[in-house]
């Protein structure tokens, strides 16, 4: 994508989690826009002997649901490769990305919207019969690809290697500069969301419903509705520049 000063200085609310923000922050940056640091979610690991365990089985499907799955699964096994495992999917990009750095290029991933709807969709999984489907996630997270699975035919079952975490965060600093600092928003879920407005409060809740936010799925553009904001765009897709282009669309 263009690198030009598409942005003109205005400032950007990343609230990823540390560890996946950096490479839209560099985009950012180099779209002529400031990243604003503010993870709304932290990763810890669950320590689940039993996620352990079935990450050790055989499995027809390993479904991996974000890049922290990946990185979590990744320090509980020993070969990254999944030679016990016929095909893996990933729900996106980053996922696959981390997969294939870990010695396994996933075999389905969706090549637009990038969410389990999506890959539902694809040819390979419309009958299930008799196959084993592990799915790697975080602890709670949704029901829909194992529920479609389980229509299908298949054994479905979870490794939970991670819990997201609402950080501890003095808000103050970020809301004394906000009208002046924060001119866009981005969250990459409904979770995301919903963190931020509860850390921002009520003191807070005005600023934040007043800011142009970016989505990457029409469900959170929902949540965002109902909460009250005035401004939302969802990015074309959930990849990094798809929502550097969609904050340059709503400057």
């Amino acid at each position: 994508m263009s690198t030009s000063a598409d942005l003109a200085g205005r400032g950007v609310l990343v609230t990823r989690p540390a560890g996946q923000a950096e490479p839209l922050c560099r985009l950012i940056e180099s779209a002529g826009g400031r990243a604003i640091r503010f993870p709304t979610i932290a990763i810890e690991p669950t320590h689940d002997p039993e996620a352990k365990a079935l990450l050790a089985e055989s499995w027809d499907l390993l479904y991996f649901v974000s890049p922290n799955a990946v990185e979590q699964a990744l320090a509980l096994v020993a070969d990254g490769r999944w030679p016990r495992v016929e095909r893996v999917a990933a729900v996106g990009r980053g996922t696959a990305r981390a997969l294939t750095a870990a010695g396994r290029a996933p075999d389905l991933v969706p090549n637009d919207r990038y969410e389990s709807e999506a890959l539902l969709e694809m040819p390979d999984l419309a009958d299930m019969h008799g196959r084993r489907v592990l799915i790697v996630r975080g602890e709670g997270g949704r029901a829909l690809f194992a529920q479609t699975m389980t229509e299908r035919g298949a054994e479905v079952r979870f490794a939970e290697v991670y819990r997201r975490v609402r950080p501890s965060v003095d808000v103050a600093p970020l809301l004394a500069c906000w009208s002046e600092e924060v001119d866009f928003v981005m969250a990459t879920s409904d979770e995301v969301l919903l963190n931020l407005a509860e850390l921002l409060g009520r003191e807070g809740r005005a600023r934040l419903l007043a800011t142009p936010l970016v989505v990457i799925a029409e469900r959170t553009a929902q949540t965002a509705r109902d909460l009250g904001f005035q401004t939302v765009r969802v990015a074309e897709r959930a990849d990094d520049e798809s929502i550097v282009r969609a904050l340059i669309a709503l400057y």
